[in-house]
């Protein structure tokens, strides 16, 4: 696969609507409402985690709504650690609504504060930490020449 060179100033923008659903969440609580409101979270990473980053509904938002009124970015990165972080946020979400189908509150508040704590720092501080996790196994596999 062609690495995808993508702005890096969109996935930021996405993590503001997944901390505005984790958020929301986790006020509703671990009933149907915040079960169904992580569901919906859920949904919208899928593409993220499978495609990118870009193909998210996060992305069209930003493509149409506000990457017009910016300027161009002074760099782009590779879609490849933003769809990791995707992943992530994809794997947690399972998580957060299979123990709140399960009963299991404390774990569906566990499991969304992990999103909302990611998406927290992704959004507000630009620290993407499935981004510098995915660098750090990147790394760490990664053979260098002598």
């Amino acid at each position: 696969m062609n690495d995808i060179q993508i702005d890096p100033r969109g996935p930021r923008f996405g993590a503001f609507f997944q901390l505005t659903f984790s958020i929301s969440a986790l006020l509703v609580g671990a009933n149907t409402g915040g079960i169904a409101i992580m569901a919906v979270l859920l949904l919208l990473f899928i593409p993220g985690a499978i495609v990118g980053p870009q193909a998210t509904f996060q992305s069209w938002v930003f493509k149409k709504a506000v990457r017009p009124r910016l300027a161009p970015p002074a760099e782009t990165e590779s879609f490849r650690a933003p769809r990791f972080a995707q992943q992530m946020g994809l794997t947690f979400s399972i998580l957060a609504v299979g123990t709140g189908l399960l009963g299991w509150d404390l774990g569906f508040l566990i499991f969304t504060g992990f999103v909302t704590f990611a998406s927290f720092l992704n959004s507000v501080f630009d620290l993407c930490l499935g981004c510098e996790i995915y660098l750090l196994f990147k790394r760490a596999t990664t053979r260098t020449a002598a």
